[in-house]
């Protein structure tokens, strides 16, 4: 795994993604992986990763990083059971939100009644930066509005974006809560997202996935 600045090389292989809805929340949780190489991402680990990590060991996988969306607790809950697991995995995340992940107030898990303090990125990207896996390119949008800090993972060739819960299946990410804000969300989906091709493949943060085409055409909030 890498991570340089800039437009990146164009991926050769489809990529591995599979997902798990997590936790009374049912936080997508994605595990990408790519051919040739053992390594993979754990992307949103949320509440109750176990099946997640049981995965990775079954396959024998080595876990190259954590991947932060966003740092909403439902997202981050599972880092300490990752970090057990597999110790020593580099977090990446998102600059404007460095301290999320150890404040129960800004990851609103104190406004959900359990408020948790977990270790926050290690590495962080920037918008336009390229995140590789094997012969996998994957590049960072940021998608923000639902949360400052909140990232778009989008390949190119294997046309799949991961967006946390910036869009979902017709509908889009809550802007009411702290550090939220309406138009900047609003216009993440339609200035980044839905400039990406029709066919792209959406795996969003909650619920089943859809493509860029699908919400354009019917997405009630935002239409393109």
């Amino acid at each position: 795994m890498s991570h340089t600045p800039g437009q990146g090389p164009s991926s050769h292989t489809r990529p591995g993604v599979r997902g798990w809805a997590l936790g009374p929340f049912e936080t997508n949780c994605y595990l990408v992986t790519a051919a040739g190489t053992a390594d993979c991402w754990i992307i949103d680990p949320g509440l109750g990763p176990g099946v997640v990590i049981e995965t990775v060991r079954r396959e024998r996988l080595r876990p190259a990083a954590v991947v932060l969306t966003h740092a909403h607790l439902d997202h981050v809950a599972g880092i300490p059971d990752v970090l057990r697991a597999f110790p020593g995995t580099p977090i990446i995340g998102h600059e404007a939100e460095r301290d999320w992940p150890g404040d129960p107030e800004l990851n609103l898990s104190a406004g959900y009644g359990f408020p948790i303090s977990v270790p926050g990125a290690t590495e962080f990207v920037t918008d336009g930066d390229t995140l590789t896996i094997g012969g996998d390119a994957w590049r960072v949008l940021h998608t923000p509005g639902h949360s400052p800090g909140g990232i778009t993972l989008y390949n190119v060739a294997a046309e799949i974006a991961i967006v946390g819960d910036t869009l979902f299946a017709g509908s889009i990410g809550r802007s009411d809560f702290p550090g939220s804000d309406g138009a900047t969300l609003h216009a993440s989906i339609r200035e980044r997202l839905y400039t990406l091709p029709d066919r792209t493949r959406v795996l969003p943060g909650h619920g089943p996935e859809t493509t860029i085409g699908r919400e354009k055409r019917g997405n009630p909030f935002v239409r393109a």
